[in-house]
């Protein structure tokens, strides 16, 4: 057995939606070949298993492989560890280092628009024709988007990845950086259901999301 934390991050100011992500802080435990069979069965559209809690070491595995980033995986294993009384300065999963700060509920990760995966981003003219995609149509990976206010920098997107075995993300942050990166200004976006997404650019090309996390539950995973 393992002990799984499943959290939501992005969640909403209520503390209500949010993408699922199962988090395993004693990772190291866990066979390699074991990880992506858990990831499958679990089903989240990301799964954590953190390597070395002092140093932030961590693997991310969506149901169908494995990824060097993302972002709902970071911010919400930064938020973790800060609350299990390990927190750490920077997490290290396979594209680098990224910073981090915790303040509450709320988790900021700082990373690289290249670490950001190769989606198809489409901007539309209205929000409308954002609601109307059909996740079930999507034979790439894409992420969709329009402003809600560009004045006040909110944004509409929803984020379809059959690529990685994700249907539909309820929230992407690893995406918002990178739009954020290539709007150059502060974005909040609105994905999924009700999640919420900040992200403002930083030094060095570099860009900061954060969002609000929650824990619903731990419970024991059988292994093997």
């Amino acid at each position: 057995m393992a002990e799984l934390h499943v959290l939501r991050v992005f969640a909403d100011g209520r503390g209500a939606w949010g993408n699922p992500l199962g988090v395993f802080l004693d990772g190291d435990g866990i066979a390699a070949a074991e990880r992506q069979r858990a990831a499958a069965e679990l089903g989240f559209s990301e799964t954590v298993f953190v390597e070395d809690r002092s140093q932030g070491r961590m693997r991310i595995h969506t149901p169908a492989t494995e990824l060097p980033f993302a972002g709902h995986p970071t911010v919400g294993t930064a938020w973790l560890l800060a609350a299990s009384g390990a927190g750490v300065e920077a997490l290290r999963p396979p594209a680098g280092e990224l910073p981090v700060r915790v303040e509450d509920d709320i988790a900021h990760v700082t990373g690289r628009p290249e670490w950001s995966p190769p989606l198809d981003y489409r901007r539309l003219e209205r929000v409308d024709e954002v609601e109307a995609l059909d996740p079930a149509a999507a034979r790439e990976d894409v992420y969709a988007w329009a402003w809600l206010d560009e004045d006040a920098g909110t944004i509409r997107a929803r984020c379809f990845a059959p690529g990685v075995g994700i249907e539909e993300d309820e929230a992407t942050g690893s995406a918002a950086l990178a739009l954020c990166a290539e709007l150059a200004r502060p974005i909040e976006v609105r994905q999924g259901q009700g999640s919420l997404i900040s992200a403002r650019p930083g030094p060095d090309g570099r860009v900061e999301i954060a969002g609000r996390v929650v824990e619903d539950e731990r419970r024991d995973f059988p292994l093997g």
